[in-house]
């Protein structure tokens, strides 16, 4: 069981330096902020997607809550982060693929997902594809489901009028204060019709 390791800060380091703006942090996210965006899940979730799975220790958390290895899916688009991911996760489906290219793989066809969540950096990524890859997510998850995204900003990272273009509502469910910088996690799901 893989737990992290001193060595997981000087891998990410190494990437940070090479593309800051695709790591989009400057130090992995902590067990307090692992605990929180996976705090509404469970075994009970069935299938699940991590965007942006990083060093997995979202994926950590995922398994400790009781989800099975073989059911989650992990798009990462650094080659090195899918590697270790690989190594880690050997059940898990690794996908070594931009995050707004998913529907484009045949794993997702016909697929419904009980969770997506993210590691995406969506405030550094331009609003098309912020677009693309939350009308994607929620085209493979099954009704009801919801996209979890963390942020390092003081507001949701997806912005109102996204939310409204796409029949979205954004909610905060908590901070991690202690996580390194703090960092908030927002449950995104589809509106409700009114009757």
């Amino acid at each position: 069981m893989h737990r992290f390791q001193p060595a997981d800060y000087r891998t990410f380091l190494r990437l940070w330096a090479s593309s800051p703006k695709m790591v989009g942090a400057i130090a992995p996210s902590g067990k307090m902020l692992a605990t929180l965006i996976t705090s509404e899940i469970g075994e009970h979730s069935g299938p699940l997607i991590e965007l942006g799975a990083g060093t997995g220790v979202f994926t950590r958390a995922l398994i400790d809550r009781g989800v099975r290895e073989e059911d989650l899916t992990l798009i990462e688009f650094n080659k090195d982060f899918a590697e270790m991911l690989r190594s880690r996760f050997p059940r898990a489906n690794v996908l070594e693929i931009d995050a707004s290219k998913m529907l484009h793989c045949a794993v997702f066809e016909k697929a419904s997902y009980g969770a997506v969540i993210s590691g995406l950096p969506l405030l550094n990524f331009p609003l098309h594809r912020n677009i693309v890859i939350l009308k994607n997510a929620f085209e493979l998850l099954r009704p009801g489901a919801a996209y979890y995204q963390f942020t390092y900003g003081l507001k949701c990272p997806v912005p109102r009028r996204v939310l409204d273009r796409l029949g979205l509502r954004a909610r905060k469910i908590g901070t991690a204060l202690l996580n390194i910088p703090p960092a908030s996690v927002y449950r995104i799901n589809t509106r409700r019709l009114r009757r």
